[in-house]
């Protein structure tokens, strides 16, 4: 117990002293004084992926399909915001995009970039809605390790980088990362509008790939910094590349099992039915949830529910 107790005291002395070298500019900005809000949303989000499908259970699925519509494209809205936000601030800052450390001055370029970066936080405590929906949707099946693990894991880290380094190198992976959302959640907001879209949906899987393109970027970009020297901080640098590393090894996984694999001869027929050979895609969204309609003679004839 004593051994417990010197651990906690070291913990708390470390916070303490870590908090001396935070940037000063975010402490009065919403959820940054202390990390307790982020961690009670997300202890708050990890009960809700036990609770929500126990309350489903024994009830019918909720259909949300303008709910979805209005969310996705708010989303894409969003993440184009902080994208052309993190763009626009950074050239005129007159950013490197091989080397920039973090400059914690109050220059209006700066602050900007900041801004974008505490958005592109936030984004990611939005995102806890796409498993809020998959669970009333009862689309189960949807919520993977891949897909908690993800929403969970950048929720967390985006604080800490918001509190510690909300600028410098920290603007790159934001927007590459940005600008893919922009395309993903384009994809769910037009795949929610019905049916008449499928056939401009063929492009799914290319969403797994620009991810996966994107986690190899964003190695090479911090081993380039870390072998320079770049006067960013390393333990930042270090994260990411193993933060990077898992997720492309889930994604890598992911993409085997949803395009690559052969399908054995009991899912053949299943296979069938997906355009494409298109059977899941990024964070676990599933195309055929998303492009069947919600109606009761397609689902008697073995189509699957779509909100």
């Amino acid at each position: 117990m004593e051994g417990v107790m010197h651990l906690v005291n070291d913990t708390v002395e470390f916070y303490k002293w870590s908090l001396t070298i935070a940037d000063k500019r975010v402490e009065t900005w919403p959820l940054m004084s202390s990390p307790c809000p982020t961690l009670v949303i997300s202890c708050l989000y990890l009960l809700f992926l036990w609770a929500g499908p126990r309350y489903m259970q024994d009830r019918q699925p909720y259909t949300l399909r303008k709910t979805l519509i209005v969310y996705n494209f708010s989303m894409v809205v969003l993440n184009f915001y902080i994208a052309k936000e993190l763009l626009l601030a950074s050239r005129a800052a007159g950013y490197s995009y091989l080397c920039q450390p973090v400059n914690y001055s109050d220059d209006v370029n700066e602050v900007r970039i900041a801004s974008a970066l505490w958005w592109y936080y936030i984004s990611k405590g939005v995102e806890f809605l796409d498993t809020v929906f998959f669970i009333l949707r009862k689309k189960f099946n949807q919520v993977s390790f891949l897909h908690v693990y993800h929403h969970c894991t950048m929720f967390i880290l985006w604080w800490i980088g918001i509190k510690w380094v909300p600028g410098g190198q920290a603007f790159f992976g934001a927007t590459i990362n940005s600008g893919i959302h922009v395309v993903m959640y384009g994809y769910y907001g037009l795949a929610a509008l019905g049916p008449q879209m499928q056939k401009y949906l063929w492009w799914k899987k290319y969403l797994t790939i620009m991810q996966m393109i994107q986690f190899h970027v964003t190695i090479g970009h911090a081993g380039h910094s870390l072998y320079t020297g770049c006067p960013f901080p390393n333990w930042m640098q270090w994260a990411l590349i193993g933060y990077a590393v898992t997720f492309i090894i889930l994604f890598a996984n992911f993409y085997y099992h949803a395009y690559r694999r052969k399908p054995s001869a009991a899912h053949k027929g299943q296979a069938k039915a997906v355009t494409n050979g298109v059977a899941k895609a990024t964070n676990g969204h599933s195309r055929a949830d998303e492009v069947m309609p919600d109606n009761s003679k397609r689902q008697k004839k073995g189509r699957a529910k779509r909100e």
